[in-house]
């Protein structure tokens, strides 16, 4: 049922609830309030809007399964009996004037999968039971008054596009800049010029020069406490000196004796 960007306003009739889903219809400009016999019906259900009589069978109005009542001038609160549309798929109460909090047990609504209720004035935080929503995969919930932590797991996990809760400035969570009190901060890690982590190349600095300084007190503690091997080393060391002194000789020697060009 579509009847976006008409006149409507008023509140949204509690009897809504009496739809089992939803079937696409266009109405014309509609004026006034939507009155609160509007989805009363029996074997047919006749509406009147604006001189225009239209005839729905009973059987197809248990098959709605689409609400969109967007862009109209609707104020007071959301019905909680819309979440009893068990068989609802799309709901749309966008840029209207709803007020208050959505409804708790919206969970209710498990084959919901696009919900846009942006551009209300709705308050107060949102429900935990969001999480039950698995098939949703389109959620809008932009430029409203609500406050408090975004609801976490389940398909919310995978809605982490922050421009879905834009314009709420009391809205905290891990997908937003505004974090709640208690989380966890991640701080960006800082890379060096090849992209490595600068803390690990730090650490690699570290360890290398404590294992340079503790070898390096390590043969000078074996040299010093053991005779045997101070007398070798030297010696290595003496005869290490000897072998390059007397290969730079040897060069020297070829060098001179050879012929000048």
């Amino acid at each position: 049922m579509d009847l976006a960007e008409n006149d409507l306003s008023g509140t949204i009739p509690p009897c809504f609830g009496n739809f089992s889903g939803m079937v696409f219809g266009h109405g014309e400009h509609l004026d006034g309030i939507i009155g609160y016999d509007y989805v009363e019906y029996d074997e047919v259900l006749v509406e009147m809007m604006k001189g225009r009589e239209l005839e729905y069978i009973k059987e197809l109005v248990s098959m709605l399964i689409y609400l969109d009542i967007s862009s109209n001038n609707l104020e007071g609160l959301i019905p909680k009996e819309l979440t009893l549309l068990s068989g609802l798929i799309g709901l749309n109460l966008s840029r209207n004037q709803l007020t208050g909090s959505i409804p708790d047990n919206i969970g209710n609504l498990t084959k919901l999968e696009s919900l846009d209720l942006s551009e209300n004035d709705l308050s107060s935080t949102i429900p935990q039971s969001f999480s039950v929503l698995t098939d949703l995969n389109h959620l809008n919930l932009s430029y409203n008054n609500l406050s408090g932590r975004i609801p976490s797991g389940n398909q919310l996990q995978t809605l982490d596009d922050p421009s879905i809760y834009s314009g709420n400035s009391k809205l905290c969570g891990h997908i937003l800049e505004n974090k709640c009190q208690g989380d966890k901060v991640d701080e960006p890690s800082q890379k060096g010029i090849d992209g490595t982590d600068e803390s690990e190349l730090s650490a690699f600095y570290i360890g290398m020069a404590s294992g340079f300084i503790f070898g390096y007190l390590g043969v000078g503690c074996a040299l010093l406490f053991k005779k045997s091997w101070r007398y070798a080393y030297f010696r290595f060391i003496e005869d290490k000196l000897y072998m390059e002194i007397m290969v730079k000789v040897a060069w020297l020697k070829r060098k001179l004796q050879c012929p000048l060009s």
